[in-house]
């Protein structure tokens, strides 16, 4: 394999013996806080300076793990000759003596991970040297160079899995790798490697696993290794070209995500590949861009110098998918790059493929032809690009006839195709959330011509799961729904939907267990607001409404999540509302609404059910304070106990002043006023005038 400057990134899951996931279910004896079963021994963690000498002899497994032992001795280990796994991870080891491992001829196993072990590389070496039947050596996170690394694994010929991971390996050459013939896995990820010398893994005929993410690769030229997993994600490639030849390739999965590849790689002409993962990259396809017919300018040149051998390898870049061999290929992901469309023919050289993924990219439109996308399609993402039409050839019968799940979210369509649906007779997921569409009337146009301008969901009998969220849709035309399977209904954030009824949702009301209504304006004054109808409804979102009540069940509930929160509740449930919904809810959501501290007698049923999900940030109004609902005192507020008070009794006692001062008020003026009846009065009751 030939690499320029180049950048290669992924993650592949490299096989390393790491014992301190290994789990002890038989019953443990303790000796100076170690754990013995059987033939294992797990002394991990327990501040050793030492390896322990009074450990049965008869130990196969000794994990040391998290020990400060800084050193392992010539006599070390010799109490223990019949260990087949040591692990010595995290240990601080900065020395390894010669002769520390000389009787441990049985020993496969060996974790040296998270050391020092630059420190004294040579008698480390040495020290692995007299182990002849190794098979997985981990040396991760020792601060290695490649020149130390090639010295500990010379002549260890008996490995199958290495890690050197998290070292600081920079070039790889044909000297590191010598002698390892067996080895089947080999982890580079995480070190500083920006060059591999041609033929530095030619040696490893074995090798089927090999993982360079997390480095500094430039580029893959004449990538010659046929018989691999390849995760080269996380680096800096920008471009990645297979060797030429007839040779087949047994490479199955090819990772090249993260990197900066600018071209659709070049892969063998005869090849098994299955899963090709080329996300987040600056791929495009650009033949509309240049003179077709200038041949000069469809080619690269490169030029491959190997000691005194040049090398001149010409490339064609606007056809480079036509001489590759993907008729494998199962997995496909080429989201979040700079794709404006897909040449004719690209998806029919993948007649296997069943996961497509193109979310992300910059799609304007897609034509769906015959075998475009293949027969055998289960998933298409077509999420967040820039698609306004999707073209369908006439009298295409069977196109998607295999698809279950397809998104078109966050894009620009008006509309659908007439019969594009239709044809998908087994899509149980179907996403069109943020799309500008419109519901096709009942009946819907079947022969109408011209740019698609609503879509029909009617009789897709297969549909489980749609999702309309953001789509401006106005009030829902009669039975939009029917003929559906639908489980799973997102109508979020189209305004005035329901037209302040549920009735067009009938059709699909015994069936729904998830539904999803926020931001839709919805307020307590429709009647129609009632859920009795939906006998199977698990989930119900609810929130960012203007609900003043809460909404209406029925008296079977089978409702486990309920959203209330942003709307405008002052008040809990009655008790009885309470009762029920804390006997089925699971969860429920009731914060950043607006509700009155002197009204949540129904809070205690809810609270007992532990239902509330939020209630640390549930808030209420007293006086003019907003206070946590969980703070508040027991009992009835102080200032809430005035508005608790009878009000006829309240009334009586602020008229009755009033009205006794107003009529002392008129027998003062009559008396002053009417003197004649002054005088009789005088006179019966014998009162003198004084003059």
């Amino acid at each position: 394999m030939e690499l320029l400057p180049l950048w290669l990134c992924l993650g592949f899951h490299f096989l390393t013996v790491d014992w301190r996931d290994r789990s002890v279910t038989a019953t443990a004896a303790s000796q100076r806080g170690c754990k013995l079963v059987g033939g294992d021994t797990d002394c991990r963690g327990q501040s050793l300076a030492s390896v322990p000498s009074s450990l049965p002899p008869h130990a196969r497994t000794l994990i040391l793990d998290a020990n400060p032992l800084k050193a392992l001795w010539n006599h070390s280990l010799q109490p223990y000759p019949l260990l087949e796994s040591l692990s010595l991870h995290s240990c601080h080891l900065e020395r390894i003596d010669r002769g520390a491992f000389q009787e441990q001829g049985h020993l496969r196993s060996l974790v040296l991970g998270d050391n020092c072990l630059s420190e004294n590389y040579k008698e480390t070496a040495a020290a692995l040297h007299t182990l002849p039947g190794l098979q997985t050596l981990d040396l991760s996170g020792n601060s290695l160079t490649e020149d130390m690394a090639a010295l500990m694994l010379q002549n260890l010929s008996s490995l199958r899995s290495v890690s050197l991971a998290r070292n600081t390996i920079m070039r790889l050459d044909d000297s590191v790798f010598e002698g390892l013939e067996r080895l089947r896995e080999l982890d580079l990820q995480r070190n500083y490697i920006f060059e591999i010398e041609g033929g530095a893994f030619d040696g490893l005929t074995e090798l089927r696993h090999l993982n360079l993410a997390y480095n500094n690769l430039p580029c893959i030229v004449d990538f010659g290794l046929t018989q691999l997993v390849l995760n080269v994600s996380y680096n800096v490639l920008e471009w990645f070209l297979a060797a030429g030849g007839e040779a087949a390739f047994e490479l199955e999965t090819l990772d090249l995500s993260h990197n900066q590849l600018l071209f659709f790689p070049l892969l063998p002409q005869y090849s098994k590949l299955h899963t090709l993962l080329l996300r987040d990259n600056n791929m495009g396809f650009y033949r509309d861009l240049y003179n077709t017919s200038s041949p000069r300018e469809m080619v690269a040149q490169f030029l491959l110098v190997d000691g005194n051998v040049t090398n001149i390898t010409t490339v064609s870049l606007w056809e480079e998918f036509s001489s590759s061999d993907l008729a494998d290929l199962r997995f496909l992901d080429m989201s979040q790059n700079q794709f404006q469309y897909l040449p004719d023919g690209f998806l029919r050289k993948m007649p296997s493929l069943s996961h497509l993924n193109l979310n992300q990219n910059c799609l304007m439109t897609l034509h769906i032809r015959e075998h475009e996308p293949p027969g055998a399609l289960t998933e298409l993402d077509l999420s967040h690009n820039q698609l306004s039409e999707l073209h369908l050839t006439p009298g295409l019968a069977s196109c998607l006839g295999s698809l279950r799940l397809f998104n078109l979210s966050s894009n620009q369509l008006l509309g659908v195709p007439p019969g594009l649906f239709a044809n998908a007779r087994n899509i149980t997921t179907l996403d069109m959330s943020h799309n500008q569409i419109s519901l096709c009337p009942l009946p819907a146009a079947s022969d109408r011509v011209g740019p698609p301008s609503c879509v029909d969901f009617r009789n897709m009998a297969s549909l489980r799961s749609l999702s309309l969220e953001g789509c401006g849709l106005g009030a829902l035309p009669d039975c939009p729904f029917q003929g559906t399977s639908l489980t799973s209904l997102d109508l979020s954030s189209n305004w005035g939907v329901l037209n302040g009824s549920l009735a067009p949702l009938r059709d699909v009301a015994p069936m729904l267990q998830v539904l999803s209504l926020r931001n839709m304006g919805l307020h307590s004054n429709f009647m129609a607001l009632d859920f009795s109808g939906f006998g199977n409804l698990r989930d119900l979102d609810l929130s960012g409404n203007c609900l003043t009540t809460f909404p209406r069940f029925g008296g079977s509930l089978a409702l486990e999540t309920l959203d209330l929160r942003r709307n405008s509740l002052t008040a809990l449930p009655q008790k009885a509302v309470s009762e029920q919904l804390s006997r089925g809810l699971r969860t429920i959501y009731l914060s950043q609404n607006p509700y009155d501290c002197c009204g949540v007698d129904g809070w205690g049923a809810l609270q007992q059910g532990q239902t509330v999900a939020d209630w640390a940030t549930v808030t209420c109004n007293l006086s003019s304070k907003i206070i946590r609902l969980a703070e508040l005192p027991g009992g009835v507020p102080r200032d809430c106990k005035w508005e608790r008070l009878d009000l006829g009794l309240l009334y009586l006692v602020l008229i009755l002043p009033s009205c006794l001062t107003l009529l002392v008020a008129c027998t003062l003026i009559v008396l002053t006023f009417k003197k004649p009846l002054l005088q009789v009065i005088k006179s019966r009751c014998h009162w003198s005038s004084v003059y």
